[in-house]
């Protein structure tokens, strides 16, 4: 009875601004400085929240509430959209998700790089009976698509492989799935042929759904990659997103100048393409990163035959070294960190050279070939590359048309050592790109991390502080956040975020997770409901 008569209260509210004296909300937030995610200057004002909703801004000082949130001083703004995370890995351990919320983050999506859960009803199902503090929504993976119907095989699809994998797609989107990754670096996706990509993704835009790829490559081809990504645009005729964007290998540095501008010509005659990126030098993904495509096919036994077999054995070593010099390696052993290995936790924090030296070897690419076989031989492993161009990441972070993805999963405190940015992307974009460099201002920044986001998944009450929108707030010291995490030591929480709600609970309050979990599932414009 009383949330109904808060409703009421609010929509009277709505009629008469004005009439401030006694009003009741759940959640006063006073004397904020509100960046409100357009991109539009900052202003001051108080924010009345009743229920999970927005309900009022303007003059609350005569107005009551259960909760008044003094952040006179602080900047509020909308909770953070993360457009790529592999959260999968770590929210059923920690539901809380602090690595993202204590970031301002209240809204995760999973399923990027052609890999997601499948049927992603059910998947639904086990999140909503977990019961999160953030909300999640998936893409359909490609890559899992093809591998539910035609396994790892190098080859195009037929006819009928195709029609079911159409129905696989259409029956994500209907289930609620945003649009369609790829993955397409990986395999199976990097055996998928391009017209077979756009066939899928046109069953996507019939639902109004995104494209979101990681491209088949982001080193010596990544021009290459950035005109497929666009040609499956145009002829899918689906908006695309060219995710986590970067240039990698020294050699190669400065090509996002290049890539921003095809970008720019794509967008004039009328392809809508947009960007993310994280605020970081290096990448992370595993190790077979380092492998050639071509000699994963079939899987993990018919990869160990390869590289067991003297027929083959040099020429996948030769590749290696030719990534370790030019491609993720960036130039140097050094450079390619083990972030975690299930089967030998030691390893972790240690580099290719690290580890050739261990075993008596020269830390030489050719010798780091064959620690990396001895890895796979062992069980495989994730790795950090640090190969990527400083300027490109500042150049695509200007960009109009590029918003803020992690690429991180939910951090379990203490497990390995991971990449720093699933503890620190947002908070390092507003304390080292926003305060400390000035590469963007403020207003940008939140409207890359926030509506921009929203807009380009097609949800439309998120991603602004305006009356009527979900609470999903964000209140931090603009001079005092800053991302903690580093590379030898990733596992720190972010420090600044004082305040964050999500659907009108607190979860953040006073830099501390609360313990509430009012996350919810956030269904793709396709959506048509439970059956």
């Amino acid at each position: 009875m009383k949330k109904k008569l808060n409703r009421l209260l609010c929509f009277l509210t709505l009629l008469v601004p004005a009439a401030t004296n006694a009003q009741e909300f759940d959640t006063i937030i006073r004397d904020g400085r509100i960046v409100d995610g357009s991109g539009n200057p900052w202003y001051v004002s108080d924010i009345g929240i009743i229920d999970d909703r927005i309900t009022h801004i303007g003059d609350l000082s005569r107005a009551i509430a259960g909760k008044i949130i003094d952040a006179s001083g602080l900047v509020v703004s909308p909770g953070f959209i993360d457009p790529h995370t592999h959260a999968l890995r770590g929210i059923f351990d920690v539901p809380n998700a602090e690595s993202a919320l204590l970031q301002g983050v209240t809204t995760l999506t999973e399923g990027n790089d052609g890999s997601s859960p499948f049927p992603i009803d059910e998947h639904f199902a086990a999140i909503k009976a977990k019961q999160i503090s953030p909300n999640w929504g998936v893409f359909v993976g490609q890559g899992t698509v093809r591998s539910l119907v035609i396994g790892a095989e190098d080859r195009a699809a037929s006819s009928a492989e195709l029609l079911e994998m159409k129905a696989m797609v259409r029956q994500a989107m209907e289930q609620g799935a945003l649009g369609i990754s790829t993955g397409l670096f990986y395999v199976p996706g990097s055996f998928t042929p391009t017209e077979e990509v756009i066939e899928l993704s046109k069953v996507a835009a019939e639902h109004k759904g995104i494209y979101i790829s990681h491209m088949r490559e982001e080193a010596a081809q990544l021009l290459d990659s950035v005109q497929e990504t666009i040609h499956i645009g145009e002829q899918a005729g689906i908006p695309v997103q060219m995710t986590h964007h970067k240039v990698i290998g020294v050699e190669n540095w400065g090509a996002s100048r290049e890539s921003l501008r095809m970008v720019d010509e794509a967008r004039a005659r009328g392809v809508d393409i947009t960007i993310d990126q994280y605020p970081y030098t290096a990448s992370q993904t595993g190790i077979t990163a380092l492998i050639p495509q071509w000699a994963q096919e079939g899987g993990r036994d018919q990869l160990l035959e390869r590289i067991n077999s003297n027929e083959t054995r040099q020429t996948i070593k030769n590749e290696v070294v030719f990534k370790i010099l030019y491609d993720r390696g960036g130039g140097d052993p050094r450079n390619v960190f083990i972030s975690r290995n299930s089967w030998d936790p030691e390893m972790a924090g240690k580099n290719l050279a690290d580890l050739s030296i261990e075993r008596g070897l020269l830390p030489t690419p050719e010798n780091a070939a064959d620690v990396v076989f001895d890895i796979i031989r062992g069980g495989g492993a994730t790795a950090v590359y640090h190969a990527i161009g400083p300027d490109d990441v500042d150049l695509i972070m200007q960009h109009p048309a590029t918003a803020i993805g992690s690429d991180g999963p939910i951090g379990i405190f203490g497990e390995g050592t991971p990449h720093p940015r699933q503890y620190g992307t947002f908070a390092r974009v507003l304390g080292v790109f926003v305060r400390e460099r000035g590469i963007i201002t403020l207003e940008e920044a939140v409207r890359k991390m926030s509506s921009q986001t929203a807009r380009r998944l097609g949800i439309h009450d998120r991603g602004l502080i305006t009356e009527g929108y979900f609470a999903d707030i964000t209140i931090f010291d603009a001079d005092e956040i800053i991302d903690k995490a580093t590379f030898e030591n990733p596992h720190q929480y972010a420090v600044g975020m004082k305040y964050v709600l999500v659907n009108g609970e607190i979860v953040v309050e006073n830099g501390q997770h609360t313990g509430a979990r009012p996350g919810r599932i956030i269904n793709g414009p396709g959506y048509i409901g439970a059956p």
